[in-house]
């Protein structure tokens, strides 16, 4: 508006001009007041995200006003908690938070009538919650408070069979990476909810994981299924299992045999004494006149001892034929065992850039042995430890690879961590990250602190590693009779590598290498 000041001639009274000069500027300012008063408006509900996804916070003026000129702050808690600022005509990142660098934008295409947006991307737990929407121009702020629900859909939920417990067998059902905290459930067939045993709720990086276990007698179900929900999705993951009668808790048949046997000597000793007792009074009462009665006794008696001794005998079939299904049940639950490993199979080669100078690979890296001479150190080799790592790394789920011994007197296998050190002393323990099975003089061996001794009754000529990463779990088959030698428990982070040392070459001893072979479909 532009006008011009009005000159003052000598007669003109300033009195009477002054009020309505006032009256005109305090009309200007509440003018000016009243246009800029407004209010800031967001969804009236929380706004949904998942986890890794993207989120779009929206909020606008009311009436509708250009915010071009204005300062627009997203913040959490506090004014000072900048998730991101808009000042000047542009977006100003002097402020924002360190965890929101890189994963926020403001959308200003709407601007002009007072409507912005924010878009938040790769979701992350700590982003669950409240935040502001501000907005200040040269007279007047305002801001309205917007909540965000952040959800993850976890992992299917893993069951695993982990022995007897109360006369049934304990089945453990476990799932990682949900958020909020989830809902965890066993079922039966027609879904009718079962009680837990017990139930456990962990967090790792601000994700929750659940584990709930189950006691399945033989009379109950015997098939069930474990349903983790996600509140929040209103979502859920099951996963069923059929526990088969082969694994509930059957009668020691030598604790059956040793009461059988004990019992039928105790009959056997009554009947016996009863025998010679009615012999001994016969003889003395009926000496004369009452032999023949004496020998009805004594061929009674020898009667009575040949019963005892069939059904004896038949006791002994039975036990034979008993223990012998027993022995056929273990040789079967012995091999579902390793039948479950290999179904983890995985291809795994050589890395040459981790091998020891005086180790030699095969051109498709799954050979390594011994050699005599001293080639030039690798950066990243081994130095004092004569040995190699897989080139490949595991972390997280189930791993299993196979390698042949063959007659090989010495040798080293299992799996090490990544960040291991390669230059200096080594000592092969869980604690420096190593997990490891080794063959030396004769004697098998798992290399914890102190070692423990393995009792082998067939020498393996070819070994299976398998490796369970969310269980904490590495086991070591002898392929050759399909047992279990030896399982390492423990808690594993960062990436894994299979971990190889076909031993040292010793005057023509060991010299043979140690073969990555192919697991059998």
């Amino acid at each position: 508006m532009t006008g011009k000041v009005p000159s003052f001639s000598p007669g003109y009274t300033v009195s009477s001009a002054l009020p309505g000069y006032i009256a005109l500027c305090l009309t200007l300012q509440v003018h000016r007041l009243v246009s800029a008063q407004f209010t800031v408006t967001g969804p009236d509900h929380p706004v949904t995200a998942s986890l890794g996804g993207e989120a779009v916070l929206s909020c606008h003026l009311s009436p509708k006003l250009s915010a071009e000129n204005m300062e627009v702050r997203w913040f959490r808690s506090k004014y000072s908690a900048v998730v991101h600022l808009y000042y000047g005509g542009r977006d100003q990142y002097g402020e924002q938070m360190l965890e929101y660098g890189g994963r926020t934008e403001l959308l200003k295409d709407d601007i002009t009538n007072g409507r912005v947006s924010l878009r938040i991307r790769d979701i992350r737990p700590s982003d669950d919650g409240q935040y502001s929407c501000y907005f200040e121009s040269t007279v007047s702020y305002e801001e309205a408070l917007l909540e965000l629900q952040v959800a993850g859909l976890g992992s299917d939920p893993d069951i695993s069979v982990e022995g007897h417990q109360d006369g049934g067998i304990r089945v453990v059902c476990r799932s990682s990476r949900w958020y909020p905290e989830p809902e965890a459930q066993w079922r039966d067939l027609q879904g009718q909810n079962l009680p837990s045993a017990s139930k456990e709720i962990s967090l790792a990086d601000y994700l929750f994981q659940t584990e709930i276990a189950i006691v399945i007698t033989e009379g109950s179900n015997q098939k069930v299924s474990c349903c983790v929900r996600n509140p929040r999705l209103n979502q859920e993951r099951e996963t069923a299992i059929s526990v088969a009668e082969l694994f509930f808790p059957r009668v020691n048949p030598w604790m059956v045999a040793i009461w059988v046997s004990l019992t039928l000597l105790a009959v056997l000793i009554v009947l016996a004494s009863y025998c010679f007792w009615t012999q001994h009074r016969a003889k003395e009462t009926l000496r004369s006149d009452k032999e023949s009665e004496k020998e009805t006794l004594l061929s009674e008696c020898e009667r009575e001892k040949e019963t005892l001794r069939s059904e004896m005998e038949r006791e002994k079939e039975t036990l034979q034929s008993e223990m012998k299904r027993q022995k056929g049940e273990y040789e079967a639950v012995k091999e579902l065992g390793l039948a479950r490993a290999r179904g983890y199979a995985v291809d795994v080669t050589l890395d040459p850039d981790t091998a020891h100078p005086n180790l030699v690979l095969s051109e498709d890296r799954k050979h390594v042995k011994h050699a005599a001479w001293d080639p030039p150190n690798k950066a990243e080799g081994f130095y004092h430890c004569i040995c190699v790592l897989g080139a490949e790394g595991f972390a997280g789920g189930r791993r299993y690879w196979e390698v042949e011994v063959g007659g090989k007197t010495g040798w080293y296998l299992g799996v090490c961590r990544e960040s291991v050190s390669r230059k200096g002393n080594v000592t092969l323990t869980p604690v420096n990250g190593y997990w490891v099975v080794w063959l030396t003089g004769g004697i098998y061996q798992a290399l914890t602190s102190p070692s423990t001794s393995l009792p082998v009754s067939i020498r393996p000529s070819r070994m299976g590693i398998f490796l369970d990463y969310e269980a904490g779990e590495v086991s070591f088959y002898n392929v050759t009779d399909r047992s279990r030698l030896f399982t390492f428990t423990d808690t594993f982070s960062g990436t894994l590598h299979p971990y190889f040392s076909p031993g040292y070459y010793v005057w023509g001893t060991n010299a043979a290498p140690l073969k990555i072979c192919p697991v059998p479909g």
